[in-house]
């Protein structure tokens, strides 16, 4: 990752709508299709027939309410599970049946809920190590310089994050909200493609909220995101578009705009369920 590969973005721009429960015909631009995606645990159908595209560079977010399946989503997308049935092409490639790694080579990233961090190390040392790891010298034993590519891709994260003037601080002094953005640097390492971010606003402080927003509204134009959030506003302020899901589908699907004004996803928010029976209702902050 160079300095020139993180040159910084405008803030997303609305787009047209698309259907929700079509299949989707592959096109030139194309980060991510998911064709009539599923996955089954005994009779549980935690993800049933997703259709989703996610254009290279687009900023989508997927909202929902605990157990409608966002998280197995990225699970089949990530390869930590193999789907019951359907595909997911990125780019253009079939990588349905590849495991984990091949996927992160490929330029896929992913955060989780829990931060998974070198704790007693610095977030200077954190960002390189993710640097060194998608890198092809990264089983050198030789220190790399000041001027060598790993440690000059790790300054220009540490200004993308930020982080910068805490550059030697150890994570575990950090708080949630800057953890997390070191998450995000760490996910930033290589070359990424398209980055899926499990709830990154879950804990966080006000403060460390509007961090976050203006984190990802800043996000490059050539690396796209798809963002699982139960904060409706942050969603909505840094996504192209949205899908809402809903007992292992995609219950709706728009821009910012649309979604903000539909009935059905108030009701949602509200807590009462689209068919008219009490549910639990998006999580909110």
């Amino acid at each position: 990752m160079s300095t020139t590969a993180l040159e910084t973005p405008g803030a997303p721009q609305s787009r047209n709508r698309a259907g929700a429960g079509a299949p989707l015909a592959l096109a030139s631009g194309d980060a991510l299709v998911l064709e009539s995606l599923s996955r089954h645990f005994g009779a549980v159908r935690a993800v049933e027939r997703v259709n989703l595209k996610v254009r290279a560079g687009q900023k989508y977010a997927v909202l929902g309410s605990n157990g409608a399946g966002k998280t197995t989503l990225f699970n089949l997308i990530t390869g930590d599970l193999p789907p019951t049935a359907g595909s997911i092409s990125f780019f253009g490639e079939d990588i349905s049946g590849l495991p984990a790694h091949e996927r992160i080579r490929k330029g896929l990233r992913r955060t989780y809920q829990s931060s998974l961090l070198f704790r007693q190390l610095s977030i200077r040392d954190n960002l390189f190590l993710a640097v060194r790891g998608v890198s092809q010298g990264r089983f050198s034993f030789l220190r790399a310089s000041a001027r060598h590519p790993s440690t000059r891709a790790t300054g220009a994260i540490l200004e993308r994050i930020r982080l910068s003037h805490l550059a030697g601080e150890t994570v575990a002094n950090l708080s949630h909200g800057q953890q997390r953005q070191v998450e995000i640097g760490m996910a930033l390492a290589g070359a990424p493609r398209l980055i899926l971010f499990d709830e990154p606003a879950a804990g966080l402080s006000p403060a460390e909220r509007r961090e976050l927003v203006a984190l990802l509204r800043g996000f490059p134009e050539h690396i796209g995101f798809v963002l699982i959030e139960h904060d409706l506003d942050i969603a909505l302020r840094v996504s192209h578009h949205v899908s809402v899901m809903h007992n292992g589908t995609i219950l709706r699907e728009g821009t910012p705009d649309e979604i903000e004004a539909d009935a059905q996803v108030h009701a949602l928010y509200m807590g009462s369920d689209p068919a008219g029976d009490a549910g639990d209702g998006f999580a909110g902050h």
